[in-house]
């Protein structure tokens, strides 16, 4: 019966052991792979939800709305804060180093022999209890410690200041789909413009044909034109959609969300930019958080330099180990007797490698290339970081000037526009003439409405570039 037993648990283990290592690597590469592990994976999958806020439809949110929930809800913000909190732990790790470890060990234990005494083997039981403490300290190591402190206060600090650059990045993200959402909406708006100056020009050519005035090929060019201005208006009302889940998702919400914004026609469009290009590379200089990150790591490779030139000295600690122990023992024939008494431990260690086969060196020499690597790369991003803000400053001034260009041409295109129809309702235009009128609108109305966008969006990139973004108050109205 026993044996069945222990049949029946050797073949239950193998079992279990054949399931816990069943996983393997697909079979060929025909197929998809397909296991009970996918099948576990997707039940986990299905009990993970993420977080979705809830859109206010009801709202008109503004830009700084937008951005404060995103700010507050995107899934990266929050990323990067655990980081940093996780970093700060980091710190806490090394910091223990500067105190003593204190271990308490309780041990209990029974040992039951034979003793041969003279001619006969006696059976004798001895009963231990101990309690011991073990008290450890490095009195000092040549800096190896504190190297590792100030690399972990760097790496915090860099952390940090990641976290700025999360933020910065996830407002300009913000800022980059909500002026795509604006530009589409103006589009839009255009286009349900043009196609109703289509229409209008159609009408009058239908008019004139039953009039006998107009020719069939005339009605059919007025017809092709209302056409493609129906075609403009899908278009955009497509890239509206794809601008407004791009925003919900920059937000942290579903893209299914309907979010009402400010139009563009009621934001306030600037001319021009107050400060010098060489004022906004300064302050990009001096205050973008990626710029502030490298030169935290700067920090934190040197203080690994100095964790290598510590390797080279000796360590000195000390150990101390009090402990108390309790004993019970008994011996054939003989009563059970007991002692306890205290005992303990105190050494002072020196540790000093003396030869390594050049460790030590070829590891500081690694140190000291890495934080001369860290200086050439902080280097090299200031001068990718002045070239991106003089590339958004010009770019901003560009989009001044195309503002500019862009309502002159939308005036003078619905000048000749309406020119054209009149003179066509009177016999004096041709139907080509009117036709081509209405397409020069309508591409100004889009240019139109593409200016402004722009000259907004070029306003965010260069505040993203300096850094101005994440100032304090950067985002008042």
């Amino acid at each position: 019966m026993a044996t069945s037993t222990r049949f029946a648990i050797l073949v239950l283990l193998l079992v279990e052991a054949k399931g816990a290592f069943a996983q393997s690597a697909p079979p060929s590469a025909q197929h998809p792979w397909h296991s009970p592990g996918e099948q576990e994976i997707e039940r986990d999958a299905s009990l993970f939800r993420s977080y979705r806020f809830s859109i206010d439809q009801a709202k008109t949110y503004s830009l700084s709305e937008l951005i404060d929930l995103a700010e507050a809800h995107n899934p990266e913000t929050r990323l990067a804060w655990e980081r940093a909190r996780a970093q700060a732990a980091e710190l806490g790790v090394a910091r223990s180093e500067l105190y003593p470890t204190l271990a308490a060990l309780a041990i209990s234990r029974t040992n039951s022999s034979e003793v041969l005494f003279g001619t006969t083997f006696y059976r004798q039981t001895v009963q231990a209890f101990e309690g011991i403490l073990e008290l450890n300290y490095t009195i000092f190591d040549f800096g190896a410690r504190s190297g590792r402190i100030a690399r972990s206060r760097a790496e915090l600090l860099a952390s940090d200041f990641g976290f700025n650059d999360t933020h910065r990045r996830t407002i300009y993200q913000v800022e980059e789909a909500y002026y795509r959402l604006l530009n589409a909406t103006g589009q839009e708006d255009a286009a349900g413009a043009s196609l109703s100056n289509a229409q209008t020009v159609q009408q009058a050519a239908e008019d004139r044909l039953k009039q006998g005035l107009a020719t069939l090929p005339d009605v059919l060019e007025a017809r092709s034109a209302t056409a493609q201005a129906e075609y403009e208006v899908q278009a955009a009302l497509g890239a509206k959609e794809t601008a407004r889940g791009d925003l919900a998702t920059a937000l942290g919400t579903s893209p299914t969300a309907t979010i009402r914004v400010q139009p563009l026609k009621e934001l306030l469009i600037p001319e021009s930019v107050g400060d010098a290009v060489e004022q906004a590379i300064s302050r990009a200089l001096e205050q973008r958080p990626d710029l502030m990150q490298q030169v935290a790591e700067i920090r934190s490779v040197k203080a690994v330099v100095k964790e290598a030139r510590a390797a080279f000295y000796p360590s000195l600690s000390v150990t101390a180990t009090p402990g108390g122990q309790a004993l019970y023992g008994m011996q054939q024939a003989l009563p059970w007797v007991h002692t306890a008494v205290l005992e303990g431990g105190l050494s002072v260690n020196l540790n000093w490698t003396v030869f390594d086969g050049g460790a030590r060196r070829s590891n500081l020499r690694r140190a000291e290339a890495n934080a001369r690597a860290a200086e050439a790369q902080a280097n090299l991003a200031r001068d990718q970081v002045a070239d991106e803000v003089w590339t958004a400053y010009s770019n901003l001034h560009t989009a001044f000037r195309q503002r500019q260009a862009a309502t002159a041409l939308l005036e003078a295109a619905s000048q000749s526009y309406a020119a054209a129809l009149e003179s066509y309702n009177y016999g004096l235009r041709s139907q080509l003439d009117v036709t081509q009128a209405q397409r020069t609108l309508a591409q100004a109305r889009s240019t139109d409405v593409l200016a402004r966008t722009q000259v907004l969006s070029a306003l965010a990139d260069l505040a993203f570039r300096t850094g101005d973004s994440i100032q304090a108050g950067a985002r008042k109205p």
